[in-house]
């Protein structure tokens, strides 16, 4: 029994200076690595090549939107609209046979509908004064025979259509309540960060006073909706009923108005920036719409290529592929192939930038712009004019045309290059809206228009005078070269 004891303490003695000999092991490797400097942390650094970024504090996500949705909740108003749509009804085809004149009498003898039926539609908007002045969105209201906006308190008034401005999607409302109202205050969003938390209310669905919260995703998203596209991407909830509803940010501000959504995507959304809106919202409550500078050239975006192929240093800037007859740009000197580095103090990153910078310059100021010719910057005062119709606004990368969902360019020698063209006549389809009448009809990118209804065209603006001269119940005529041949196609809306 001793014995047997003797040796179970033997045994864990062994044990006990084993354990002992490796925590010293231990001990002393970690103190050998500290004199050394051979942490783990250091030891990827030199892995990875050095500095990791860091924060000097970590980011947090809010407790709580409770605050933020109770005091910026009474700002918001539901927007119901009744329009008036035209209905289109066909002829029902009478079979032929000895039952014919039994079914001319019956569909002669049929109720007939009207040819026209009341609709109803839904939004949201902002208060943006006490005095009743509501902005939200274009899309909401236009068209609206009527239209009523329902507080948070649940009163009702009917609204006044005060202004609209169809290629910002935006609108401003008015009515005329009892007392002062809540309003919300409007933002910068030039001061929002990707990343930074934002909160929408509106209502989707119809159910009033919705609040999500997300992040800003991303910001100057172009989609496609028109020539002045600088949307705030989010992946806050928005769904139908949402549109010309805000996006605040985390101080109560309006940063955005609701506006889109992509279907067949999840956490993607899309707002307009309230800097786009601020500068034209005096114009719609004054005259009821926007009165935008003009400067009078084609531009485009400059890829690698061009840049390689212009002796470009970079790909900032807007390159002009054609300066249009008599418009301010001809008169200052700016010339084809001149790329706008600089309008008015601001540069010009992207071909993008520059419709909006010229729109919202007062008619008739004269402004500075910087322009890059033969490889050496050029400074140039331009006095700019008013745009006067959609058939002038060629200050933009993307001159769609009307409803045909077509998009037309002049053909310089580097566009002919890249949709290998072997003459400089006619204009090129640049795009081609999916589903539009346009794609509809078989007109493809790359395409050479030559005529339009008979009448040869070889610049954008001529395209645009025949397509503006074409009956809208009738349908255009194109003629097309694809390839070696040439074909005539017709589009009808």
């Amino acid at each position: 029994m001793r014995s047997s004891l003797e040796q179970r303490l033997k045994g864990r003695h062994f044990e006990l200076r084993t354990l002992l000999a490796i925590a010293a092991f231990l001990l002393g490797g970690m103190v050998l690595a500290s004199a050394f400097k051979w942490t783990g942390a250091s030891a990827a650094d030199d892995f990875t090549g050095g500095s990791h970024v860091t924060l000097t504090a970590p980011a947090t996500v809010p407790n709580s939107f409770a605050q933020l949705a109770e005091k910026l909740g009474p700002t918001v108003v539901n927007v119901k609209v009744t329009k008036v749509d035209k209905v289109t009804l066909s002829a029902p085809r009478i079979p032929e046979g000895p039952f014919g004149d039994f079914f001319e009498r019956f569909f002669k003898n049929m109720p007939q509908f009207p040819e026209n039926h009341r609709s109803l539609g839904a939004g949201s908007g902002v208060i943006i004064s006490g005095d009743g002045y509501i902005l939200t969105n274009n899309h909401v209201v236009d068209g609206a025979k009527e239209v009523t906006v329902t507080l948070a308190d649940k009163q009702e008034y009917k609204a006044k259509v005060v202004g609209l401005d169809p290629k910002t999607d935006l609108a401003v409302l008015k009515i005329d309540a009892e007392k002062p109202l809540p309003s919300a205050q409007l933002g910068d969003s030039e001061k929002l960060k990707v990343g930074e938390w934002v909160v929408a209310i509106g209502n989707p669905f119809g159910l009033s006073r919705t609040v999500t919260s997300g992040i800003v995703s991303a910001k100057e998203r172009v989609i496609g909706a028109g020539p002045y596209d600088d949307f705030i991407q989010t992946d806050a909830s928005i769904n139908p009923g949402n549109s010309g509803g805000p996006l605040f940010n985390m101080t109560g501000e309006v940063v955005g108005i609701n506006t889109a959504i992509i279907p067949q995507g999840q956490g993607i959304g899309f707002a307009i920036p309230v800097n786009t809106a601020k500068p034209l919202i005096p114009q719609l409550v004054s005259k009821g719409k926007v009165t935008r500078g003009f400067l009078g050239v084609n531009i485009q975006s400059i890829t690698p290529d061009l840049a390689k192929g212009l002796n470009l240093d970079e790909t900032k800037g807007a390159l002009v592929g054609d300066v249009v007859s008599g418009t301010p740009a001809e008169k200052a000197g700016i010339k084809r192939g001149d790329v706008i580095v600089e309008f008015n103090g601001k540069s010009v990153e992207d071909s993008h930038d520059l419709p909006a910078m010229v729109a919202v310059t007062p008619v008739g100021k004269k402004v500075p712009l910087t322009v890059v010719r033969d490889g050496k910057k050029r400074e140039i005062e331009v006095k700019i004019a008013q745009l006067e119709s959609e058939g002038a606004e060629n200050e933009t990368s993307n001159p769609t045309q009307g409803e045909w969902g077509l998009t037309l360019e002049n053909i310089t020698p580097e566009i002919a290059q890249h949709f290998h063209l072997k003459t400089l006549h006619g204009v090129v389809v640049s795009d081609v809206e999916p589903g539009g009448p346009a794609h509809e009809a078989g007109i493809h990118r790359g395409d050479l228009i030559l005529e339009i209804n008979q009448k040869p065209v070889n610049t954008v603006e001529e395209a645009m005078e025949a397509i503006t001269k074409t009956d809208d119940n009738a349908p255009l005529l194109v003629l097309v070269q694809r390839d070696q041949g040439s074909l005539f196609i017709a589009m009808a809306k």
